[in-house]
C-alpha cells in the first residue's frame, strides 16, 4: 500500500478547542506526523469539555477525543528558558507551526512570523483567528457564536418569526479549520517548487463568509440581501422540508421536470397546470400555497416510502434524520467513515471518530492511534527535536 500524500511533513500544533485541532487533524488523516505542544498540567481546552464529567476530569474530554487523534502531546512552557530552546529546535525541523491564539499573542512571546522565519526559512507558518492579523478587529476576542453573528448567517437561519438563529454545530470553527488545511496544502506545493516558506494568515470571519454561498453572492451581484427561510431553499419550489405521515422529508424539486413529478407521484398532477405554479418564479412567489398543497398531498406515505419512490424517479428526497440515525447509515458504514481506536479514558468501550470523507485510491485514512494524554510522549522530545532538525537538513541540501 503506497504512504499517505503527506506522509514526513511534520507538523507543531499550538492550537486549543476546535479550529486548531480540527486543522491539525486534516493534516493527521493525511498523513502529516502532528505534535501537540500543549501548557505543562493543563493542555488543551477541549480536553475539559464534553457531556461526560468524568472524561472531562480526566483531561480526555469528548470534545478533545473528536479532533486529536493520531497527533502527540508534549508539554512545554514557553516562558521557560529551556522549554524556548527545545521549542526552537523543533521549530528548525518542522514544516508547518500551526496556532490559533489571538493575535500577536506568539509574537510577544518572541516567536512572531520575522523570528519563525529565521529560526526556519522553510517553515510554513499558519495562524487561525477570528477577524485575521490585521485590520480594526484583528485583537478582538472570537468564539464560533460571535463569528456566526457576525457574517450574517444568523440573520438568515430560522424563520422570519425565529431569526437569528444560531446554525447548530461550530460551522465557523471548522469552517477555519478547513480553509487553514487547504492552504496548508497549497504553501507545502508551493514550497516544493521554490523552497519558499510561508507566513498563512486565516480569518474565520473571511473563510465562513467564503462559503456561504447564495447568501452573500446574491446580495454583491443583485443588491438582493437574504431574508430567513426557515427549511425552505429560496433559489427554488417546492425545495425543502415537507411533512410525511410519520416526520418531515426533504425534497428538492429544483427543475422543471423534477416538479412535474412531483406533483404526478403524490396525485396532485392538477398542480402543474395552475398558473401559481406552472413556471419557477411563480412557484417561487406562491411557495406557501404550493406547500400547504403538497404537505396535504404527502401526508398519506411515511417519509422512507417516499424518499425511496422520489429518488427512483430522479428527485431527489431524504428523511430528516437525527445525529444518532446519521452515524447509523449503511452508507456511511460502507465508505468506512467511522473507525474504532483503544479508548485513552481506559474505558472498557472503544473510541469512534470520524474521518473526513475522502476515499484516496479506495481507501478510508483513519487516524493511526487514539488521542494523546496530555504529556504522553514527553519523554520524546528531545529526540524528536533532533529528528526532525536532521530531517529538514537533509532535505534542504536535497533541494
Amino acid at each position: 500500500m503506497d504512504g499517505r500524500p503527506l506522509d514526513g511533513i511534520r507538523v507543531l500544533d499550538l492550537t486549543n478547542v476546535l479550529a486548531g485541532p480540527y486543522c491539525s487533524y486534516q493534516l493527521m488523516l493525511l498523513g502529516a506526523e502532528v505534535v501537540k505542544i500543549e501548557r505543562p498540567g493543563q493542555g488543551d481546552l477541549a480536553r475539559n469539555l464534553g457531556p461526560d464529567p468524568a472524561l472531562n476530569r480526566a483531561g480526555v474530554g469528548a470534545s478533545f477525543l473528536a479532533q486529536n487523534a493520531g497527533k502527540k502531546s508534549i508539554e512545554l512552557d514557553l516562558k521557560d528558558t529551556a522549554d524556548r530552546t527545545l521549542f526552537e529546535e523543533l521549530v528548525t525541523g518542522a514544516d508547518v507551526l500551526l496556532e490559533n491564539f489571538r493575535a500577536g499573542v506568539l509574537a510577544r512571546m518572541g516567536f512572531g512570523p520575522e523570528q519563525l522565519a529565521r529560526i526556519n526559512e522553510r517553515l510554513v507558518y499558519c495562524s487561525i483567528s477570528g477577524f485575521g492579523h490585521s485590520g480594526p478587529m484583528s485583537d478582538a476576542p472570537a468564539y464560533d457564536q460571535i463569528v456566526q453573528g457576525l457574517t450574517g448567517m444568523m440573520s438568515v437561519t430560522g424563520t422570519a418569526e425565529t431569526a437569528p438563529q444560531r446554525v447548530g454545530f461550530p460551522v465557523c470553527d471548522t469552517t477555519g479549520g478547513l480553509m487553514a488545511a487547504l492552504a496548508i496544502n497549497a504553501a507545502l506545493l508551493r514550497r516544493e517548487r521554490t523552497g519558499k516558506g510561508a507566513r498563512l494568515d486565516v480569518s474565520m470571519l473571511e473563510a465562513s463568509m467564503s462559503t456561504m454561498g447564495w447568501a452573500v453572492s446574491n446580495y454583491l451581484v443583485s443588491g438582493v440581501p437574504p431574508e430567513p427561510l426557515g427549511d425552505q431553499n429560496p433559489t427554488a419550489a417546492p425545495s425543502g422540508t415537507f411533512q410525511a405521515l410519520d416526520g418531515p422529508l426533504n425534497l428538492a424539486a429544483n427543475q422543471q421536470r423534477q416538479f412535474e413529478t412531483v406533483c404526478r407521484l403524490a396525485g396532485v398532477p392538477h398542480l402543474v397546470h395552475d398558473p401559481r405554479f406552472a413556471e419557477r418564479e411563480q412557484r417561487k412567489v406562491h411557495r406557501d400555497e404550493l406547500n400547504t398543497e403538497l404537505n396535504a398531498a404527502l401526508s398519506g406515505r411515511t417519509a422512507a416510502e417516499w424518499e425511496r419512490e422520489f429518488n427512483a424517479a430522479g428527485v431527489p428526497a431524504a428523511r430528516v434524520l437525527t445525529v444518532p440515525q446519521a452515524l447509523d447509515q449503511p452508507q456511511l458504514a460502507h465508505r468506512g467513515f467511522v473507525s474504532s481506536l483503544p479508548h485513552p479514558g481506559h474505558t472498557d468501550q472503544p473510541l469512534h471518530v470520524v474521518g473526513n470523507g475522502v476515499l484516496f485510491d479506495g481507501e478510508a485514512y483513519a487516524p493511526p492511534a487514539p488521542p494523546p494524554l496530555l504529556g504522553e510522549h514527553n519523554a520524546e522530545r528531545e529526540h524528536l527535536a533532533r529528528t526532525w532538525a536532521s530531517s529538514m537538513a537533509e532535505e534542504a541540501t536535497a533541494s
